[in-house]
């Protein structure tokens, strides 16, 4: 897993106790679309599809000084989102390696799995 990647488990434990390792606040991206969203959703993700990338900065705005962690279904467009947020202004935003479909396996197997 490279240095943009985070484990699911991780995110898991960063939600639970509200802060990172650091104590900033999450931010839980969403970058799915929103058909997908409607299926299956963790609770508190802030839905920004992918397709309609960048965001307008309003949507952004909330995000400032918070630890950005984006996730789709598996991991390949978090990561692309991942990147572009560390391109613009968030160095330590991640992936969630292995996406919701992973999230509905190990943490919550109430999440519908497509």
């Amino acid at each position: 897993m490279s240095d943009i990647e985070i484990d699911i488990h991780s995110v898991h434990r960063w939600l639970l106790q509200g802060v990172d390792e650091s104590g900033r606040s999450i931010a839980l991206v969403d970058c799915r679309e929103q058909s997908e969203y409607d299926i299956a959703k963790i609770q508190g993700a802030v839905l920004m599809p992918m397709r309609q990338w960048p965001p307008d900065p309003e949507a952004l705005a909330h995000l400032d000084s918070k630890r950005v962690v984006v996730h789709c279904h598996h991991g390949g467009r978090s990561l692309r989102v991942a990147n572009w947020f560390r391109l613009n202004g968030h160095p330590e935003a991640t992936s969630m390696s292995g996406g919701i479909d992973q999230w509905s396996q190990d943490i919550d197997a109430s999440i519908e799995r497509y």
